[in-house]
C-alpha cells in the first residue's frame, strides 16, 4: 500500500473529525445559551404563573412548585430545556455536523432513537452534575448549567460520532 495515500487518508480523516468537533461544539454553545434562556423563562414566568394561578392544586403545589428537599421548579425547567435543545441539536448534527443527506423516515428514525437514547443518558449526566454542584457548592444556576452541559456535550459528541452517525 502506498504510504502517501495512507498518510493522506489519515490527514483527511483528522481534518474531518476536527471540522465535526468544531461545528458540534459551536452548536453546543448555542444550545447552552438556548438552554439557559428556556430555564430562565421557566423560572421567571412559568413558575410564578403557576404559583399565582394553580398553587391551590395539591399536585402542582407538592410536586411542581416544591423546593423541599430539592428545587423541583429548577429540575423541571432543566428537563424541559434539555428536551427542546436536543431536538434542535439532532437536526443540526445530522444535516450540518455529520452531513447526512438522507431523509428517509426509517434511517432518520433509527438515528433519532439512537441519538435520543444517548440524550437520555447524557441528560441524566447533565442534570446530575447540575444538582450535585448545587448541593455541594450552591452558587449560580447559570454556572452549574454551563459546567453540566459542557460535560454532557463532550460525552455526547463521542457517542454520536461512534454510534448514531457512523462515518
Amino acid at each position: 500500500m502506498d504510504s502517501t495515500a495512507t498518510s493522506s487518508n489519515i490527514d483527511e480523516k483528522n481534518s474531518n473529525i476536527s471540522r465535526q468537533a468544531f461545528f458540534y461544539f459551536i452548536f453546543a454553545i448555542i444550545m447552552i445559551g438556548l438552554n439557559i434562556l428556556i430555564q430562565n423563562i421557566h423560572s421567571w414566568w412559568i413558575v410564578p404563573l403557576l404559583e399565582e394561578n394553580l398553587s391551590d392544586l395539591n399536585f402542582i403545589k407538592n410536586f411542581y412548585l416544591s423546593t423541599d428537599p430539592y428545587n423541583m421548579p429548577e429540575l423541571i425547567g432543566s428537563a424541559i430545556a434539555v428536551g427542546i435543545t436536543y431536538i434542535i441539536k439532532f437536526l443540526l448534527d445530522k444535516f450540518i455536523v455529520f452531513k447526512k443527506e438522507h431523509i428517509s423516515f426509517e434511517k432518520t428514525g433509527k438515528e433519532f432513537l439512537c441519538y435520543f437514547g444517548f440524550a437520555i443518558l447524557t441528560t441524566l449526566e447533565n442534570i446530575g452534575i447540575q444538582f450535585i454542584l448545587g448541593i455541594i457548592f450552591g452558587g449560580s444556576m447559570t454556572y452549574r448549567i454551563i459546567i453540566a452541559l459542557i460535560c454532557g456535550y463532550g460525552t455526547k459528541f463521542f457517542l454520536d460520532r461512534k454510534f448514531c452517525f457512523k462515518m
